[in-house]
């Protein structure tokens, strides 16, 4: 007896159909960009240049710091996050000319003239402990306090919003409003 040939798949068309597959599922996926906290480095010193330490007056510097319990202390004094705003927007603009508060340098801006320039830094250190989300909502608020500054002297200057100046205009309101934040390496409270 002649021996029953088995039929073969024809398999020339199996590439095709899975290079296909492979283009659809390419141009339908999306990749989600992960996006960071803006911040602005200070440049790179030129090589030949001296370091040296700056000593910066202590009124001019407000310490906020979040332990590994998430709990917050702005300038010595425990708060809720939702306090932080205005404790941040008092501490740049020294309203009463309180001298335990920020000193204020008088400077020259291109576009609007002589300004009283806050010379306030805040220093933000966390634990190690601390939550990922809790950092981010601190650093949330300091951000959220400098922009209102910036809102309330660009009303009062240019009689509009600060997203609503142009370039020449937004970069004398941040020379005005300086954002200085200033992130010390995170500690370790329980290794002590």
């Amino acid at each position: 007896m002649a021996k029953k040939k088995v039929p073969e798949i024809n398999g020339s068309s199996m590439a095709d159909i899975a290079f296909i597959a492979l283009i659809f599922f390419l141009m339908v996926t999306t990749m989600d960009k992960e996006e960071g906290i803006a911040r602005q480095l200070p440049p790179i010193p030129p090589e030949d240049q001296k370091v040296e330490d700056q000593q910066v007056n202590r009124r001019n510097i407000i310490q906020v710091k979040i332990n590994s319990n998430d709990r917050l202390l702005a300038g010595g004094v425990p708060m809720d996050v939702s306090q932080l705003k205005d404790k941040i927007k008092e501490f740049m603009t020294n309203p009463n000319d309180d001298p335990n508060l920020p000193e204020k340098e008088v400077k020259e801006v291109k576009g609007i003239g002589p300004v009283p320039v806050s010379k306030g830094v805040i220093s933000l250190q966390n634990d190690r402990g601390t939550t990922y989300q809790a950092y981010i909502t601190v650093q949330n608020e300091l951000v959220k306090a400098i922009n209102e500054l910036r809102d309330d002297f660009s009303m009062r200057t240019f009689g509009k919003k600060y997203a609503k100046l142009d370039e020449e205009q937004q970069d004398a309101v941040r020379e005005a409003v300086p954002q200085r934040i200033s992130e010390a390496e995170p500690k370790d409270v329980k290794k002590r």
